[in-house]
C-alpha cells in the first residue's frame, strides 16, 4: 500500500501542475492575442509561452496519464463506470491540451487567428472537464 499512497502523491501533484498550466495558456493567448505581431510583448509571450508547455504542462500531463493508469489498474477500476467516464473526459481534456499546443505553434509562427474572444471561451472548457471529472472521482455516481 506504501507504493499506491506514493503513486496516488504523484498523481495528484501532476495533475495539479496540469491543471495550472491548463488553465494559464489560454489566459496568456488572451493577452497575447492582443498584441501586435512581432512586437516585443508578443516576442515575450512567445516565450512564457513555450516554457509553459514544454516545461511544466507536457511532463505534468505524461506523469498524470502514467500514474492515473497505474492507481486504476491496481485500484481495479478499469471496467467500473465512473472510471469510464472520467477516463473519457481525461482524453478530451488532453485533446484541448493537444489543441492549445497547436495555438502556441500558431502564435510562434505569428499565423494565429483565433481572436481574445475566442480564447476566453476556450479558457472555460477546462474548468467544465475539471468540474466533472471530480464529481466522479470522489462521488463515484454510477
Amino acid at each position: 500500500m506504501a507504493a499506491y499512497d506514493w503513486i496516488k502523491a504523484l498523481h495528484v501533484i501532476a495533475v495539479i501542475s496540469w491543471m495550472a498550466g491548463i488553465f494559464y495558456l489560454p489566459r496568456l493567448f488572451v493577452y497575447h492575442a492582443a498584441t501586435p505581431r512581432g512586437s516585443p510583448q508578443s516576442e515575450t509571450f512567445k516565450v512564457m509561452e513555450q516554457k509553459l508547455l514544454r516545461i511544466i504542462m507536457n511532463p505534468a500531463m505524461i506523469v498524470t496519464w502514467v500514474t492515473g493508469l497505474t492507481i486504476a489498474m491496481m485500484g481495479g477500476w478499469e471496467r467500473q463506470g465512473w472510471f469510464m467516464a472520467k477516463f473519457a473526459l481525461v482524453i478530451v481534456m488532453s485533446g484541448f491540451h493537444m489543441w492549445l499546443a497547436a495555438r502556441r505553434r500558431a502564435f510562434a509562427e505569428d499565423r494565429n487567428t483565433v481572436s481574445e474572444r475566442g480564447y476566453r471561451l476556450a479558457n472555460e472548457v477546462p474548468t467544465v472537464l475539471m468540474i466533472a471529472i471530480v464529481i466522479l472521482v470522489v462521488v463515484k455516481p454510477f
